[in-house]
């Protein structure tokens, strides 16, 4: 096993919103004394998977990790962008690579409404308190609604047309979503469809492309990922060493002669052992560590390290607990009368409130946004036809076929045959079924009462998936009176919640490792003097979707930037600015 003889100042695990963050913000702070570590590789532009054979081995998967995977996945070695689990009534997917969940997540930055926060979140950190650090967040990551269409008709969507009048039918508020997109930098003259320009910190960019690919990793970086923004200038601008390709293993405490020491408190530093996936293990000193590998990695990471290498025996016992997969709820109206043509635009454009923002129901509140899907995902819809819609596939082929025969009369008797080539792709084409149909995303507030535990050597979750039911038969409510505003012939949820598996799809895990005001509450504290400082050490943070107390019932990306801001600045003392540093002096 190798070593870096150098102690850093911070090392960071993982390069989500917490660790992307923190990265940037103690790098601006220690210069070129920083190391980030991430499993996954760079995406540099124009590399994410697109051939069927590509995106068929984009998943992650190391043949001697325990966890619990799809077979065909499990038995393979893979180094690919989706990390799916599944588990008792609840399947997670989540990201590998520079920029962790960024890379595929939907671009929306919404803020939570202030009654997310009376959910047993420390009474500390409020909307109002964490108002600056939303702020700041926002700006960085570039977040506003898409541009106007009226002068640039490219730029109409037509879902979010379709989502507002269902909205208005419905009596509900549809609002345009602020995203993390790139539509140019002035934000009051978008720079024209698919022209790149250097954004604000120094990274290339393309004016968005509306191509509907944003949640398989955008080719044109025109997505503001994090790669583009907070890492970019932690690298470029403050030295921060990354590391991809890099698996954190265990965290051991130092004594004050450097020697590894379970009865330590962190005082001294920490040695981090990891493993380069090409090269083999390595570890390295350092002050203190910021856990940033997500609501999974991060629990299981500090769950290993409490109670299988006993490195770290100080945790809190609610380490695990408070696991919320913040109602996310995948489903799709089929076939409508009203065309949605999901397969343009940013993945969300729009979100519409039920009871999350306005009047309050604490067990059924959520939001419905609309979605998009890849033009090669329609191809694939129209290809699966003969199975999915074998009557409406019959339609089609007795419509071709009467196009065929006209042909054939008229070429017999008129000895031509006019137009034949366009208008048999026109009928073999027209009414293709993606183009009338939509998917429904959900997200609100469960009961975030699940547990995360190790279970046979593999990080487990407990779901108790009934306490949440109020929140997903409202959801399913909402999908039915939207298959009758389309007057279309099928509503389903996605296949894992038929009869008998009744799982549940999260892509938002929170909790686990969440923020409190005591060790008998919480894993990290929520004071003032030792923000996100897990109890019983010092020098040891967690910063990702693992420290919120609760669902947050909108896209959680927003909060989990905020604290992350706000712990940030807690390590380092610098009040956090949009401009990442870059003009200190």
């Amino acid at each position: 096993m190798s070593m870096q003889n150098k102690k850093y100042e911070a090392v960071i695990i993982g390069s989500g919103f917490g660790g992307a963050i923190s990265c940037c913000r103690l790098a601006q702070k220690w210069k070129g004394q920083v190391l980030l570590l991430e499993r996954g590789k760079r995406y540099p532009m124009g590399s994410f998977p697109r051939s069927p054979h590509d995106i068929a081995d984009n998943f992650w998967n190391l043949t001697d990790d325990k966890a619990k995977r799809p077979d065909p996945i499990k038995q393979r070695d893979l180094r690919g962008l989706f990390d799916v689990r599944t588990f008792s009534r609840m399947d997670t997917v989540v990201c590998a690579g520079l920029g962790g969940g960024s890379l595929i997540y939907a671009n929306v930055f919404l803020e939570p409404p202030e009654q997310v926060f009376e959910r047993q979140w420390p009474k500390s950190l409020n909307k109002a308190f964490l108002q600056p650090y939303y702020d700041v967040a926002k700006s960085v990551l570039g977040a506003r609604p898409i541009p106007a269409w009226s002068d640039e008709p490219r730029r109409r969507v037509i879902r979010t047309e379709l989502f507002q009048q269902f909205a208005q039918n419905q009596g509900r508020d549809s609002k345009l979503a602020d995203l993390c997109v790139f539509f140019g930098n002035d934000f009051q003259q978008p720079t024209q469809i698919g022209l790149q320009e250097k954004n604000r910190y120094g990274a290339v960019q393309t004016s968005c492309t509306y191509c509907g690919e944003c949640d398989v990793g955008c080719n044109t970086h025109s997505k503001n990922t994090l790669d583009l923004n907070y890492l970019y200038v932690a690298e470029h601008v403050h030295k921060a060493q990354i590391q991809t390709d890099c698996l954190a293993e265990k965290i051991v405490p130092l004594n004050e002669r450097g020697e590894e020491d379970a009865t330590a408190n962190g005082a001294h530093g920490y040695r981090v052992y990891y493993r380069h996936l090409d090269d083999g293990p390595v570890y390295v000193d350092t002050q203190r560590v910021v856990v940033s590998a997500g609501t999974l990695g991060s629990a299981e990471l500090l769950l290993r390290c409490r109670d299988e290498h006993g490195t770290l025996p100080r945790l809190s016992q609610q380490l695990g607990k408070r696991f919320s997969g913040n109602g996310d709820f995948l489903s799709f109206v089929v076939d409508g009368k009203l065309p949605a043509n999901p397969n343009y635009g940013p993945v969300i454009t729009q979100y519409t409130d039920y009871n999350l923002f306005k009047q309050h129901d604490p067990d059924r509140a959520f939001i419905l946004e609309d979605a998009s899907y890849p033009t090669f995902a329609a191809w694939l819809v129209e290809g699966l036809q003969p199975s999915l819609n074998p009557i409406g596939m019959l339609k089609r082929a007795r419509r071709i076929l009467e196009t065929l025969w006209n042909y054939i009369w008229q070429n017999l008797s008129g000895g031509k045959w006019t137009g034949s080539v366009g208008n048999l792709f026109y009928q073999v084409l027209k009414d293709d079924v993606s183009y009338r149909s939509s998917v429904l995303l959900c997200m609100g507030l469960d009961k975030g009462d699940g547990v995360l535990a190790l279970k046979n050597g593999s990080l487990d979750l407990d779901w108790p998936q009934t306490t949440s039911m109020p929140l997903y038969e409202a959801i399913l409510d909402s999908g039915r009176k939207f298959k009758s505003f389309v007057k279309s012939w099928l509503f389903t949820a996605l296949p894992t919640w038929n009869w008998p598996m009744r799982n549940n799809v999260t892509v938002h895990s929170l909790g686990g490792c969440i923020l409190a005001d005591s060790p008998e509450q919480g894993v990290v504290s929520a004071n003032e003097h030792d923000r996100g400082q897990a109890f019983g050490y010092q020098g040891l943070y967690v910063a990702d979707g693992s420290v919120l107390p609760s669902a947050v019932g909108s896209n959680p990306i927003a909060t989990i930037s905020a604290v992350s801001e706000w712990i940030a600045e807690g390590i380092t003392g610098l009040k956090p600015t949009n401009d990442l540093g870059i003009n200190q002096r």
